[in-house]
């Protein structure tokens, strides 16, 4: 006599195929330092999910029906949450923007199947960088949707264009991106910023919980 043994939805919708993240050391940099400076754009949003190399589920009960996008930015969320994949229908949204590091293996895909399913989902802005600059038509590209049509949207001379969903401007700088305020110009941190960054604000806890503890120890004297 068989026993079926319920499968659990992780079984169902796997977090990971157990394929690298990315083809070459640039494009995985460059995926975890994107990643980083997103999430330090949006740290002050409750309502924005900021994720990588993450399973995309978009139809409930076909798990095959799946994308990985490098990184992407889903708005009207839990920010805070923390998921092993994201299911559209779970959540009743999809993301607002996806970013795709081109490499040699993926720009066929990048350029035609996922520009298309992503506009059919309703993605309102799909953008393609090419760190190494060999397999697009331009190092940076990016779509964004009129009505349920992707329309390129355009690019400045020095290469960068201006995300409406990120408010930011995003620029070609050799094998990285940057990222810029579109109102104030301002940079944001890269990773190594970001982790000195991070490394001030831990010191200046550090340091207040010594003085609160000093205080403390005066107090009961």
């Amino acid at each position: 006599m068989r026993i079926s043994v319920a499968k659990s939805p992780d079984d169902i919708y796997p977090a990971s195929d157990g394929k690298p993240m990315a083809e070459t050391g640039y494009h995985a940099l460059l995926m975890v330092c994107l990643h980083q400076m997103l999430r330090h754009r949006f740290r002050d949003r409750e309502d924005v999910y900021v994720a990588i190399n993450m399973f995309l589920y978009y139809v409930e009960g076909k798990p095959k029906k799946r994308r990985t996008p490098d990184v992407m930015v889903i708005k009207g969320v839990k920010g805070s949450h923390e998921r092993r994949s994201f299911k559209t229908w779970v959540e009743s949204v999809v993301p607002a923007c996806i970013f795709e590091i081109t490499s040699k293996k993926t720009a066929d895909e990048d350029l035609h199947a996922k520009k298309l399913l992503y506009q059919r989902l309703g993605v309102r802005e799909y953008i393609l960088f090419d760190p190494l600059n060999d397999y697009l038509p331009k190092q940076l590209m990016g779509h964004r949707l009129v009505g349920k049509k992707y329309k390129g949207i355009p690019a400045r001379l020095d290469g960068s264009i201006v995300s409406k969903e990120l408010g930011l401007r995003l620029c070609p700088e050799g094998t990285d991106l940057g990222l810029y305020d579109s109102k104030s110009g301002e940079r944001q941190l890269n990773l190594e910023e970001l982790h000195q960054y991070h490394a001030k604000k831990l010191d200046e806890e550090r340091r207040r919980l010594a003085e609160l503890q000093a205080e403390l120890a005066r107090l009961k004297k």
